[in-house]
């Protein structure tokens, strides 16, 4: 199994360099890869550089993430994640609530964080 970085998930997805792109595809197609969840959350934070909507970008990571050969660093998490995100949170803080669901709180002083977490029934609070 091969990890892959960013930059092969955003060639995969956007195409916006051919040669790259091509070389993206025929890795992932053809290998077993590894997404580890912080490659997850900085494709989400690039794509939408790409003046994607949200819709856009979380469709494109599912699509990336629902590939044969990829394999993502907890799953669970992620998928979570992304429900969250397609129902208005921010993917990042969305993907931190997750990691830290075992925990008895989620301290933040980000207080849509937290009207968006409490949206979800989370346990979430500013110190």
């Amino acid at each position: 199994m091969l990890a892959v970085d960013t930059n092969i998930v955003v060639r995969y997805l956007t195409t916006d360099d051919p040669v790259q792109a091509k070389r993206a595809r025929n890795l992932v197609d053809s290998n077993p890869v590894f997404l580890p969840s912080t490659v997850v959350l900085e494709s989400e934070w690039v794509l939408r550089s790409y003046r994607l909507t949200r819709p856009q970008v979380l469709a494109q990571l599912r699509h990336f993430l629902s590939l044969p050969t990829v394999t993502v660093e907890n799953p669970l998490r992620v998928a979570k994640a992304l429900a969250w995100a397609e129902a208005g949170m921010d993917f990042a803080d969305a993907l931190h609530l997750a990691a830290a669901e075992n925990c008895a709180a989620f301290i933040t002083f980000d207080r849509p964080l937290v009207k968006a977490a409490r949206l979800h029934g989370l346990t979430i609070r500013s110190p």
